[in-house]
């Protein structure tokens, strides 16, 4: 197992974990390794429910602080094992998530007396359906273990506050035909050509640009698979598009769901997967104080996030960790240096 220096260079630190491979389901090395390395400190309390390992304080102070972040990536595109280039640190894991997650190491290993309680949230599975999600998983089976006042979530935000998050919800539409032997297709129909009707739909339409809490969203309508066809001389029967809707934490999912039966009206069409958003809650005293000492306008989060699970708790959350949202997923993920450093100086000023 890699052992884990939580007193050494931030910087380090991020590379050693980004060289831990965690692709959601394969979180467990870094798990495993996460719990040994903060099991050393005796101010802390470790707990872990299957690979998410969550460390908190018990001081007495008269509020807490929640700080998490998640171990997992999206699949490895030969971006590993990372490379510092000057003051870059590339590859995969280095902007989505682990550079937060190694500020968060640093910062529950050093801050030993901090002026809040602090609890440490490191979970598994945050890349794929929300019914796999660590915290959601933690929601559930150890509500007690989230408890706090406030949150932050160490997602990427180039260093800047992020509010609240997009929903997302995943739908799939079927398209129906009549199966026939290619060479008598007239005596079929062609469920792929009849799709080309939702994609007519996708091309047209014009995603909302809402302002909530003073923050402007971008919503998004996108197939992102499709499917049909099951031999090169059959004409398809089926055809299955599915659609990806990020929508503005001004509709909840079942306004969501409602305004998408809408727009495809006609169609066939079922939920596969669907996670509320949340509202920016940037009027809270304590994220009024925290966006002043970071010092730069706060900026929507153009995604989903985990903060919506803490808006459900009653947990104002924020988002904020070093890198740039934008190059998340990419192959050619990579995070500034002294981004990563800053990162870990502002929550330590904050903190402590």
């Amino acid at each position: 197992m890699t052992s884990l220096d939580l007193t050494g260079d931030v910087v380090d630190l991020t590379r050693t974990i980004c060289d831990i491979p965690s692709v959601s389901g394969d979180e467990k090395a870094l798990a495993d390794a996460v719990e040994a390395a903060l099991h050393a400190y005796p101010h802390l309390e470790v707990l872990r429910d299957g690979d998410a390992v969550v460390a908190r304080t018990s001081l007495g102070r008269p509020a807490r602080v929640v700080i998490a972040g998640h171990l997992d990536t999206v699949p490895i595109a030969d971006n590993l094992p990372c490379v510092m280039d000057g003051d870059i640190l590339r590859g995969r894991g280095t902007v989505d998530m682990k550079a937060g997650v190694a500020v968060m190491l640093r910062l529950a290993a050093g801050l030993t007396a901090p002026r809040h309680d602090l609890t440490f949230v490191f979970y598994d599975h945050e890349e794929v359906a929300a019914k796999l999600n660590g915290l959601g998983r933690l929601v559930r089976n150890h509500p007690e273990w989230l408890a706090g006042d406030f949150a932050i979530l160490g997602e990427p935000s180039d260093g800047t506050v992020e509010g609240g998050c997009q929903g997302t919800i995943r739908i799939k539409i079927t398209v129906p035909g009549v199966a026939a032997h290619a060479a008598r297709s007239w005596k079929g129909s062609n469920a792929i050509h009849s799709a080309g009707a939702v994609l007519d739909v996708l091309r047209a339409y014009v995603p909302r640009q809402p302002v909530v809490d003073g923050l402007r969203y971008h919503e998004g309508l996108n197939a992102v698979k499709i499917e049909g066809g099951i031999a090169g001389n059959v004409i398809p029967d089926l055809c299955t598009v599915y659609v990806n809707h990020r929508f503005a934490p001004d509709r909840d999912v079942a306004g969501a769901e409602a305004h998408l039966r809408e727009v495809f009206a006609g169609f066939e069409v079922e939920v596969v997967d669907a996670a509320p958003g949340a509202r920016p809650g940037l009027d809270q005293p304590v994220a009024k104080e925290f966006v002043e000492l970071v010092g730069l306008p706060p900026a929507p989060k153009l995604g989903w996030t985990d903060v919506s699970r803490f808006a459900a708790l009653g947990i104002p959350a924020i988002n904020f960790g070093p890198g740039d949202p934008l190059l998340a997923h990419t192959d050619g993920e990579h995070v500034p240096v002294p981004e990563i450093r800053r990162t870990l100086e502002v929550l330590t000023t904050w903190l402590s």
